[in-house]
């Protein structure tokens, strides 16, 4: 049986900031390296890498509220769906990356928005929880 938990979507938010620190911190740090082994362009990964530092700091402000409000879980939604498609669009042809860069792109893409489904799911949770 499914129960509703009403922590579910703090959960969900932790895991986002987790999860997109570690591939930002990755990506800053070993942008030479993973371009080599990716082909995909340095640059573009240490800049995404960069990107992240910003929506860590937000995911994780939002989380630690004592009531987290829906309005910025719709805007990480909505980070999360940008992020997704933004992914396929450099696999349809922006990019040429290698099958490891490939996998790569692809891996995070539906990590991302696996998160972005589960924190949708997750307002549903609190709005029972409520």
């Amino acid at each position: 049986m499914l129960t509703r938990h009403p922590d579910f979507l703090r959960y969900v938010l932790f895991a986002d900031a987790v999860a997109s620190g570690a591939t930002g911190a990755l990506m800053i740090a070993g942008a030479g390296f993973l371009s080599g082994l990716l082909a995909i362009p340095g640059e573009l990964l240490f800049e995404a890498g960069l990107l992240l530092v910003p929506y860590v700091l937000f995911v994780l402000w939002t989380a630690t509220r004592r009531t987290i409000p829906v309005a910025p879980v719709w805007l990480i939604i909505a980070g999360n769906a940008l992020w997704t498609l933004g992914s396929i669009v450099v696999l349809l042809g922006w990019l040429a990356p290698n099958a490891l860069g490939h996998g790569f792109v692809i891996f995070q893409a539906a990590a991302v928005g696996l998160f972005g489904l589960l924190q949708f799911v997750g307002l549903g949770h609190r709005a029972v929880a409520a």
